[in-house]
Order: C-alpha cells, then sequence, then structure tokens
C-alpha cells in the first residue's frame, strides 16, 4: 500500500462540527466578530478619506474609523491619514446592514497611559527640576514638567510667607524651580517652599573669629584692670 494511502486511511474523519466550524471561518463577518470580542489589536492602512472619517479593509470588509476614533486629538486635516498605517479594533459588527465600525482611539489610550506611568515609575522623590505654571486654582498652582508629567504644589508649598490666594505671586507661563516632595496614586506633589528654607539658610553666613583674635580681644578687656 502506498504512502498516500496510508496517511488517507489514517487521517481523522471530519465531523459535521469541523465542517460547519470551516464555514464559520470562511464567512469574513464571522471573523470580525471574534475580533471584537477578543478585543484583538489589528494593523490597517487607512485606504480612503470620506465625509466624518476614513475607510481602511479587514478580511476583505470595508471598514469605517470615525474622525472622532482616530486619534486623541482633533484631527484638522483628515487627509494627512490616508495611506497612513494605524491600529485598530472592531467595535462594531452589523453583517445585516453591511456595517463595521473600527477604532483607534482606545488603542492609543492605553499607549499613553502606559507610557504616563513608566514616565512616573521613573520620578525620584526629592529631586528638584525646572517647569511652568500651567493652570492656577484656589488650593495651590500646577506645573508642567519634562515628559509631560505635571505636578501640584499646594498653597502651602509655595512660600514661607502666608500666600493667601497662589494668584497672588504666581501666573499661568511663569517658569518656576520645584523640589519633588511626594508620589501618591500617580499624582506628584511639588514644594517651591523647601527651595526658599534651603536658599535662606545658604545666605546666612556666620563668622567665627579665629582664636588669635579672641585671645587679644580676652586680653584688652583685662588690661586696664588691677588686682
Amino acid at each position: 500500500m502506498s504512502e498516500e494511502l496510508l496517511q488517507e486511511e489514517n487521517r481523522p474523519e471530519e465531523t459535521m462540527a469541523d465542517y460547519e466550524e470551516h464555514l464559520d471561518d470562511a464567512n469574513p463577518w464571522n471573523v470580525v466578530q471574534r475580533y471584537m470580542e477578543n478585543r484583538t489589536v489589528l494593523p490597517v492602512k487607512v485606504e480612503g478619506i470620506v465625509n466624518g472619517g476614513a475607510i481602511a479593509m479587514v478580511e476583505g470588509l470595508r471598514g469605517f474609523i470615525p474622525a472622532s476614533r482616530l486619534s486623541l486629538s482633533y484631527i484638522e486635516d483628515l487627509e494627512t491619514y490616508l495611506l497612513k498605517d494605524i491600529e485598530v479594533r472592531v467595535i462594531e459588527v452589523n453583517q445585516a446592514e453591511n456595517r463595521l465600525i473600527l477604532s483607534a482611539r482606545e488603542i492609543l489610550r492605553e499607549k499613553e497611559k502606559k507610557a504616563m506611568e513608566e514616565r512616573i515609575a521613573n520620578v525620584k522623590i526629592g529631586s528638584v527640576v525646572t517647569g511652568k505654571v500651567e493652570s492656577l486654582q484656589n488650593y495651590g498652582a500646577f506645573v508642567r514638567l519634562e515628559d509631560g508629567l505635571s505636578g501640584l504644589v499646594h498653597v502651602s508649598q509655595i512660600s514661607r510667607k502666608r500666600v493667601k490666594s497662589p494668584k497672588d505671586v504666581l501666573s499661568v507661563g511663569d517658569e518656576v524651580k520645584v523640589k519633588i516632595i511626594g508620589l501618591k496614586d500617580g499624582k506628584i506633589s511639588l514644594s517651591m517652599k523647601a527651595l526658599e528654607e534651603k536658599e535662606e539658610e545658604a545666605d546666612i553666613k556666620v563668622d567665627i573669629p579665629k582664636s588669635e583674635s579672641i585671645g587679644t580681644n580676652l586680653g584688652d578687656l583685662f588690661k586696664n584692670i588691677k588686682l
């Protein structure tokens, strides 16, 4: 018996369930449905720009990416995305209406969050950095640091002098030097007062007289005293 016949005889018999599974895999709508259920990240190329969004093909199906789901920010010109490679997820499948909706926004948000967590993990308590005041609130000032991080200088940490309102001593856009004094739940606490205290301590100079001078001064004190 030939090797081909032996292989044919030993091949498992295909059941009806196997046949239905093949049919299921052959239907691209079923495939994209599974992509949606599994939240699969799909690399696609933007192949067209239409009113309100972009077009990309997935499993031979025409998928629509709304403009609001292409980016984390407003897109001035959608044409800049034409032929651009992006990553998307399937967020809506409706075979009856020939409707396949894709989104890149969730993936971008997850990547941004992960990058932010990595930057925060590298923050060192006690380090001194420079930043710009980006907003002022009654309770303090938010300062934009390097790598896109922001921290809060509480009103009590602005100065050793009493500050009623941050607006009294700071303005948006001011460049300030701050010390990182705390990190909790991803929030960075900053202090300007800590540096102010350090600078004031450095300004205090104590002149210690030399021993010769001390001796001379003592001699001057007793020279006119008669014993």
